[in-house]
């Protein structure tokens, strides 16, 4: 029997936990919602929900979510001012909409940039004007650089900050003008060596991997099952992205419980290194005073280890999670 489309809502909510149908159902209609509801008690007291049904429509769900070609904004604009103004005139346009942009933001760009390429500019510059770039970030990217930046200049910065908005317009210009370029070289540099450049914002994918990670675990395993045939190469994606690094601070404190046990304290300290302040205090929060004052002594004996050792270190701990997660023993934190 073809499932309408309220009953396919439905079926979906039915295959959430009711904290994440709730955030799902966020600025809906009440009239909407108590059809739902409605079609919630039919599809159970009917016996018309059932686990392949379930998958299909899950599937459908995330299929669109996932990335599509979408707007084209070059193609879009080549086709209109071409048609508008012709061909010699659209060129001249083009060329200068980029600099027209820049002047109307000036931070436009720079809050595009991969975070771990600013902190590498941002490391070598003075504390108030990392400050005025900090202050212009979306404050979760904000946070992120600052993490990356060393704790001399995370200091400077951080008490910048409270002046930042003393700072006039036309030196806030010069300081994102400065920190273009620099990104612009940066840019050319790894272009000119054939080394590719670092994708900003969260994979394309994520999104899906979070609405199928709170997929009850029959449901989530017959959806990942249906996708290795179809596409394995993105299912396998989907699944490394379900579960995080930073994640860490949203999974019950049992589960971190669970999860540590065993981990090589030197491994750790490893992985700790330099870390967000909550994140370390996470962990720390989950393991016996014993084993948290081992970690600071394996930290006090650590010679300043390379970036790729920490995130090996990192990566195998999400790897422990990444299999609990398989199994359904990893529990997150309900918002």
């Amino acid at each position: 029997m073809a499932l309408t489309g309220k009953q396919k809502a439905a079926m979906l909510l039915m295959s959430l936990d009711p904290g994440t149908a709730a955030e799902l159902l966020k600025g809906v209609r009440p009239e909407t919602v108590q059809e739902l509801a409605v079609e919630v008690a039919y599809l159970e007291t009917a016996g018309m929900r059932d686990s392949k049904q379930s998958v299909e429509v899950a599937s459908q769900f995330c299929q669109s979510l996932a990335p599509t070609q979408g707007f084209q904004l070059k193609k879009f604009l080549d086709t209109m001012l071409k048609s508008t103004v012709g061909n010699e005139k659209a060129k001249s346009i083009q060329m200068q909409i980029e600099e027209l942009l820049r002047r109307r933001d000036p931070f436009m760009n720079i809050r595009m940039a991969n975070a771990r390429t600013l902190a590498e500019i941002l490391a070598m510059e003075h504390p108030q004007a990392v400050a005025v770039v900090l202050a212009e970030l979306p404050s979760k990217k904000s946070s992120e650089v600052l993490s990356l930046l060393d704790e001399k200049v995370r200091v400077g910065a951080v008490s910048g900050m409270t002046n930042a908005g003393m700072v006039n317009a036309e030196a806030k210009r010069r300081i994102a003008e400065m920190v273009y370029k620099k990104l612009e070289s940066l840019k050319a540099a790894s272009a000119s060596s054939g080394a590719a450049t670092e994708e900003e914002g969260e994979h394309p994918l994520r999104k899906t991997a979070l609405v199928i990670r709170n997929l009850g675990k029959e449901i989530r395993d017959g959806l990942l099952a249906a996708m290795q045939e179809k596409d394995a190469q993105a299912a396998e994606k989907i699944n490394e992205l379900m579960v995080l690094w930073q994640d860490m601070l949203e999974i019950t404190d049992r589960s971190m419980q669970e999860a540590l046990r065993g981990v090589d304290s030197q491994k750790l300290a490893l992985a700790l290194y330099k870390a967000d302040e909550t994140i370390v205090k996470k962990i720390k929060a989950n393991i016996s005073e014993r084993a948290a004052a081992t970690i600071d002594e394996e930290q006090s004996l650590m010679a300043a280890p390379k970036k790729e050792e920490i995130e090996a270190a990192r990566e195998s701990l999400v790897d422990v999670w990444r299999e609990m997660n398989k199994k359904g023993e990893l529990n997150f934190i309900e918002s």
